[in-house]
């Protein structure tokens, strides 16, 4: 068997919605009405904190795939003054996000047992308003979200293999800048974070297999399993790796914007950056690089996502643990490819709903544990009742 990314074909109903003229596919995308479709003809469950679960019409799998959504569209017209991190949220709202992913998770992991069967990957995807809003690959809907996604791998083995070349799978030479320069340093910085349930991994230990992927990234093995996800202090942890990601990429790119920049002004650790970072050789030459390609190369510095943009997973790996991991996210591809998962969408409405019976009876128990736990109220569809 061949290791390396998979592309996978995953078939889809057209969405009947209709783009007003002169309004661009991502426009709209961004409108409250967009978001008005994803409750109506997709929206499982909604709660007092506006998180919204609903299933992807243009999904990652058709075996299990759902999203939780911070619909702050109607409270927050502008789309580039919404949350779309965590850190960004009321401590109400994210004691709930929490307990949903918790649920969520656990759920996926006693539906889809067997790690030698399934791939099974939960995460978020930063949505920063780092570009305009009309460039291409920019995220459609400007909005916290989670992904809580299952894979077959039987398919994924069937499946043919991806250029390992393709942009969205190596981040357009992000990530071997951070391979090559900065991974120790990284390392470093990270070590000085309180952890306790997370404990840091690497190599084998974190990559599937199959696929090669996540390719020497930042990873940690969440000590405990799915039992620490009960625990507060977990999702602590979890937003530290966060933390710890948004001042190291936020000092870099400010490197790479000015030469010997001070600690950004909204770190968290101002001064672990300056002992860590700004003191660190192979940290400034690897934004000397950038800075200089950028000065040399118009269409580069265009492409360059000045504020840091990443992606968040927790998955299982091939022995059964759960993994978390980051990694910048400098072109705007799939949260799947962080794992060597290149999904084509094809429109195919008789192969769609062939599979749609058993991902909707999974989504509809996941529902009811939700509603059991006090997370929400179903929604009613054309597709499936109230409760």
């Amino acid at each position: 068997m061949k290791i390396g990314p998979r592309q996978i074909s995953v078939p889809f109903r057209p969405i009947p919605l209709d783009v007003p003229e002169g309004m661009k596919p991502n426009e709209f995308f961004n409108s409250s009405e967009n978001l008005a479709d994803l409750a109506q003809n997709n929206g499982l469950l909604i709660n007092n904190e506006d998180l919204l679960l609903y299933r992807k019409a243009l999904g990652h799998s058709n075996l299990f795939d759902c999203s939780v959504i911070y619909n702050t569209s109607k409270s927050i017209l502008n789309p580039l003054g919404r949350p779309v991190r965590r850190t960004q949220v009321p401590n109400s709202v994210k004691n709930t996000w929490n307990r949903m992913n918790q649920i969520i998770i656990a759920f996926m992991l006693e539906e889809f047992p067997d790690a030698d069967k399934y791939l099974i990957l939960a995460g978020e995807a930063s949505l920063d308003s780092t570009w305009p809003i009309t460039s291409p690959g920019v995220p459609s809907i400007r909005m916290l979200h989670n992904h809580f996604i299952v894979f077959d791998k039987k398919q994924l083995e069937n499946a043919e293999l991806s250029d390992p070349k393709n942009p969205n799978l190596t981040d357009g030479g992000q990530h071997s800048l951070f391979a090559n320069y900065m991974e120790e340093v990284y390392a470093e910085f990270q070590s000085k974070l309180a952890f306790d349930i997370l404990k840091p991994i690497a190599g084998e230990a974190s990559s599937l297999s199959l696929t090669g992927y996540p390719q020497g990234l930042p990873s940690w093995e969440v000590t405990g399993g799915i039992d620490s996800l009960k625990n507060v202090k977990f999702w602590d942890e979890y937003d530290l790796v966060l933390k710890g990601f948004l001042d190291f990429y936020r000092t870099f790119f400010s490197q790479v914007s000015c030469r010997n920049s001070e600690v950004p002004k909204e770190a968290y650790f101002p001064e672990l950056i300056e002992n860590t970072l700004l003191f660190n050789t192979c940290f400034l030459s690897a934004a000397k690089k950038v800075r200089d390609k950028c000065i040399d190369d118009p269409k580069y510095s265009s492409s360059i996502r000045w504020q840091p943009a990443f992606k968040q997973l927790i998955y299982r790996n091939d022995q059964g643990k759960l993994i978390v991991t980051i990694s910048q996210n400098s072109i705007g591809n799939a949260i799947t490819e962080l794992l060597g998962v290149v999904v084509k969408r094809v429109p195919d409405a008789d192969a769609y709903e062939a599979a749609e019976p058993a991902l909707l009876e999974k989504l509809l128990k996941l529902r009811s544990r939700l509603v059991e736990a006090d997370l929400g109220e179903g929604i009613e569809t054309k597709y499936w009742k109230k409760d």
